[in-house]
Formats: structure tokens, C-alpha cells, sequence
């Protein structure tokens, strides 16, 4: 972080902790750092006034661009995303169908097939985004396993669309692919909606048969806290109208709006090569810091969805004096915290992400790890883990 942003850390006049981030583009540490595109569109819009339904219309055919897609909106999260598609698979352009939902759904498609694989929580239960819309989920397959025939099956007169996540969190075998899981649904008429919220390519989604593709606005993009949906035209309207509905609680003001068109035309821009350079510096200063340490082995892996980017994994050994989970908990409580992808601690690895660095924070990151290791108050963390995330959680706000 350079001195100028030093200077103008709001965190310290809120009382907030100056955390370096290692995790990635988590929704819980902020997401990601907002491009200067996006902050300048955002403070430029602030002070006017727009007609919000006109500045979505400007949004669309960038989104669209963008995305590959036929017309596009923005709205409050991912999650939102989720539940508009399918609120608007069921009623379509309906006003009064979409007035009804989500509890009176007489005469409406409900039936939401997803495969058991993907029904992950991302900090709410990806089903919930379904039942919010007044659907019901259809569970297709097994943990471990889905197959063609069964997603076939799970479709009759009552479905109105079909989810699929792309995450790191679902399970990453035994699941059909998008591509087969598109076909079977495009021969019997059914939408497929895809949740890539955290997914790096704008385009190959809707390439492989989706109907619509929900991203993030401010995740790889950097713009402001948003979800995009983009896609077939008919169902993008479709989706856009449950504004009239349960998404009028899901709705972006018009800095949202121009401030992820600003990160869209930016992203077109981007040195991604450039990028991928920095962050890979990164790696190999972490991984160079810990093969000197015993009871850790550290490994550069890839993105499990096929993202462009890579992380460092960390697999952390008893005779190291610490857990995965102890460990984690170390870095985050030290000075400054270091925040790590902590999400399968209870297999002995965390991973570290270089997408949300600032400049000169993976030489403190190195450090902090380095120091942490080396020093003999493992045992303070030793019932570190997700119950005490729980217990915080539930004496907010103090």
C-alpha cells in the first residue's frame, strides 16, 4: 500500500483492523480493491439524478458486450442474481404473477432441478436463493455423483429452470458437465441458469448452453458490490421486471450501476499478463520463505474451476506445533492480520491467494509467516476453527 492510500485509511478512524488479505475475493473481507475506473464513475454519478431504468439500459448493451450475451442488468449480489433468474423463469413478463411470488405461485412453473454436488453455502445455502424466488429445489443425484439420466428424469411440466454452480466450494468430480447438463435441458425447453460468481471468464458459460450467467461485480471485475446477470434477452427482461417484486429489496442505485459499466470497459483494458506476473512474484517469495521451514510443505496449485491465476497451498504437519486451523488463526490475530483461505483447514491446508495484494504486502505476508512458524505460542490457538467464527458471530454486535 503506498503512502498516499496510508494517509487516507479510513479504517483507522473507524476502529477497524488494517488486515492484509490472502484469501481472494471473499464477500466476508470486502471482495476486492475497486479499480480507479469504478471509484471515479461512481463519485461522478453521486451527486446527479438519472432515471435508473434508462441508466440499466445503457448497462445492458456493455454487459452484453462483454459477456456474449443477448442483454444483461446489474443488481445487489450474485445471490440476488440467483433468485431473479428464477424468479423470472417462473413468472416471465407476468406483472401480476411477479407481484404474487414468492408465496402464491397458482399456475407457475416451480420446480428447480440442481445437482446434491452443488449445493454448496457461499455464506448462505445456494438453495435458499431458489426458495426465495417461490421455487423448489429438485435434487438431482448423489454428493459424489450425477448423471445424465437423472437430471432427465428430475425434469417434467412443473420445472421452470434448471441451476448450475461453478465454485470451489461444490464438488469437482462426478458432476455432469455444463456442455451435457445444457443439451439435456435445451431438448426438453428448459432454461439453465449458472451461478459463476466467481468465475474469471465472462463468455464461456453462455458459449456452452447457458441461458443466463450471474457474475460478480466486484470480484475479479473490481467494481462495486453487485451481481451481473447476463444472457438471453426474453429472460434477462424477465428477471429485471421481479424489480416490481421480491428483487425490489435486491436493488442497486445508480453508482452501482455506472461503477460496474466503468470496471467492464476497464477489465477489456486490463494487463491481465501483467497481473498474473505480480501475483506469481508473490508465490515464489512465499514458497521460497517456507521450504526453509520444517513441518510445512508449501505447493503452488491452480484455480480448481480453471481460473487463470494460481495460490499457494500450505499443508501444515503436527510437528510443525500447529493445526491448519491453529495456524490460520495465528496469522489472523498477529500484527497486521494476515487473513488466509481457510475454507478446508479440517484436511490440513490453507491456501494463500495474491489477488488482493497491495504493494509490498507479500514481503509482510513472507514475514508474518515465517515469524509465526518459528515462534512457540501455537498452543493460544488450539481451538481455533469454524465454532469460534460461530461464537463471534452470534454476540454481534458485542
Amino acid at each position: 500500500m503506498n503512502d498516499k492510500v496510508k494517509d487516507h485509511d479510513i479504517r483507522a478512524k473507524l476502529g477497524l483492523r488494517p488486515i492484509i488479505n490472502v484469501s481472494g475475493t471473499m464477500t466476508a473481507l470486502g471482495a476486492s480493491i475497486i479499480v480507479p475506473e469504478a471509484i471515479n464513475a461512481m463519485a461522478a454519478i453521486a451527486p446527479q439524478f438519472v432515471e435508473i431504468d434508462a441508466l440499466h439500459r445503457k448497462a445492458s448493451p456493455v454487459i452484453a458486450r462483454l459477456t456474449g450475451g443477448e442483454a444483461g442488468f446489474v443488481t445487489a449480489s450474485c445471490a440476488s442474481g440467483i433468485a431473479l433468474a428464477i424468479a423470472g423463469a417462473m413468472t416471465r413478463d407476468d406483472l401480476l404473477a411477479i407481484e404474487r411470488l414468492p408465496d402464491d405461485t397458482r399456475g407457475l412453473k416451480t420446480e428447480v432441478p440442481i445437482q446434491i454436488g452443488h449445493i454448496v453455502n457461499y455464506g448462505a445455502p445456494v438453495d435458499q436463493s431458489i426458495r426465495l424466488a417461490g421455487g423448489t429445489v429438485v435434487p438431482v443425484g448423489t454428493i459424489s455423483s450425477s448423471y445424465g439420466y437423472q437430471l432427465e428424469n428430475a425434469i417434467n411440466e412443473r420445472t421452470a429452470a434448471a441451476l448450475y454452480v461453478v465454485s470451489h466450494h461444490t464438488v469437482q468430480y462426478g458432476m455432469i458437465p455444463l456442455k451435457e447438463f445444457a443439451a439435456i435441458c435445451r431438448a426438453k425447453n428448459v432454461p439453465v441458469i449458472v451461478d459463476a460468481a466467481s468465475e474469471y471468464d465472462l463468455k464461456g458459460f453462455l458459449a456452452q448452453g447457458a441461458d443466463i450467467v450471474i457474475y460478480s461485480g466486484h470480484k475479479f471485475l473490481g467494481g462495486p458490490t453487485t451481481g451481473i446477470v447476463a444472457g438471453r434477452k426474453d429472460l434477462v427482461r424477465a428477471a429485471y421486471l421481479q424489480n416490481r417484486g421480491v428483487g425490489r429489496g435486491m436493488k442497486v442505485g445508480k453508482e452501482s450501476i455506472a461503477g460496474v459499466m466503468a470496471a467492464l470497459e476497464a477489465w477489456e483494458k486490463r494487463d491481465h499478463a501483467g497481473i498474473r506476473k505480480r501475483e506469481r512474484q508473490a508465490l515464489d517469495l512465499w514458497l521460497s520463505t517456507l521450504q526453509a521451514i520444517p513441518g510445512v510443505v508449501a505447493e503452488i496449485v491452480p484455480d480448481p474451476t480453471n481460473n487463470p491465476l494460481d495460490r499457494l497451498k500450505l499443508s501444515v504437519h503436527p510437528d510443525s506445533g500447529f493445526s491448519a486451523a491453529s495456524l490460520a488463526a495465528a496469522l489472523a490475530t498477529g500484527d497486521p492480520p494476515v487473513i488466509v483461505r481457510d475454507h478446508e483447514t479440517e484436511r490440513g491446508h490453507f491456501y494463500l491467494d495474491p489477488c488482493n495484494l497491495h504493494p509490498g504486502e507479500a514481503e509482510i505476508v513472507a514475514g508474518r509467516l515465517s515469524g509465526t512458524l518459528r515462534s512457540s505460542n501455537a498452543a493460544r490457538f488450539a481451538e481455533a476453527g469454524k465454532e469460534r467464527n460461530f461464537k463471534a458471530l452470534l454476540t454481534w454486535p458485542d
